[in-house]
């Protein structure tokens, strides 16, 4: 069985490598990837391997991105260093995630539903994963994404429905929801969180630090570097310019 790993960690990679040497004697790791572009372009010019193992945030973006680029036919299991409530939250029948720092007995259950699922599909000549479907196994069903998020102020809590928020914001380890209607709220939750509880068809991670709603997208201009610059509703001092790496998952979300 052939391996690829795309992690940015050395000491994750490495302990990815022994728990495979005791899980999976059979495994050879063909390559160790540790960034969106490098994943990609390898994936473009190599030979699919049997598996691939992606952690979620990488050095230059999500490990999301990777498949928004380049046609993978390949079953992946996901490593990240979520909470163990997102890693239930996204958990699917099709793909594994693995909570860091990752349990011999964890990756064990992964293999094993690797094979299951290899086995299931091999009947129907189909691959466990088509980039055609990645985003729809990622996806929770649309009734159970959040539809309200609570916030303090002072001895006060409110709710705010998601149908009013423009976008979430990062700001000095802080993180905030801005709404359509101008207002700014402190919430208790990273923006990766986050990412996982709102509805990706409604909403994009443009940059690490912006989480925007469609509608909060005012204006796209291309900008240097194959990059884009993009205004936000309610206006921002920042400049946001999203990298060359996630553009194309950015038109690809617009345009959906």
């Amino acid at each position: 069985m052939k391996v690829l790993i795309i992690e940015d960690e050395p000491f994750a990679q490495q302990e990815l490598r022994r728990l495979l040497t005791r899980c999976a004697p059979q495994a050879e790791v063909v390559a160790c990837l540790d960034s969106v572009e490098d994943s990609v372009e390898w994936l473009a010019r190599s030979e699919q391997p049997d598996l691939i193992f992606v952690d979620i945030q990488l050095s230059d973006g999500s490990g999301f991105c990777i498949f928004e680029q380049v046609t993978v036919t390949t079953p992946v299991i996901f490593t990240t260093a979520y909470n163990e409530y997102a890693l239930q939250a996204f958990r699917v029948n099709s793909i594994d995630y693995l909570l860091k720092p990752i349990e011999e007995e964890a990756l064990t259950a992964a293999l094993l539903k690797l094979d299951a699922l290899k086995e299931h599909f091999s009947d129907r000549k189909s691959p466990v994963l088509s980039p055609g479907n990645i985003d729809d196994l990622l996806r929770r069903p649309a009734n159970e994404y959040k539809t309200r998020f609570l916030t303090t102020i002072g001895d006060r809590i409110r709710h705010i429905p998601t149908e009013q928020i423009a976008y979430f914001f990062a700001e000095d380890s802080t993180v905030y929801v801005v709404t359509q209607d101008r207002k700014k709220f402190i919430l208790d939750y990273t923006l990766d969180q986050l990412e996982t509880q709102v509805d990706p068809r409604q909403f994009y991670r443009i940059t690490r630090k912006y989480l925007a709603h469609i509608s909060a997208i005012a204006d796209v201009s291309r900008y240097f570097n194959s990059r884009l610059k993009v205004v936000l509703t309610p206006a921002m001092d920042d400049e946001i310019l999203i990298s060359r790496v996630r553009v194309p998952g950015f038109l690809a979300w617009m345009g959906a």
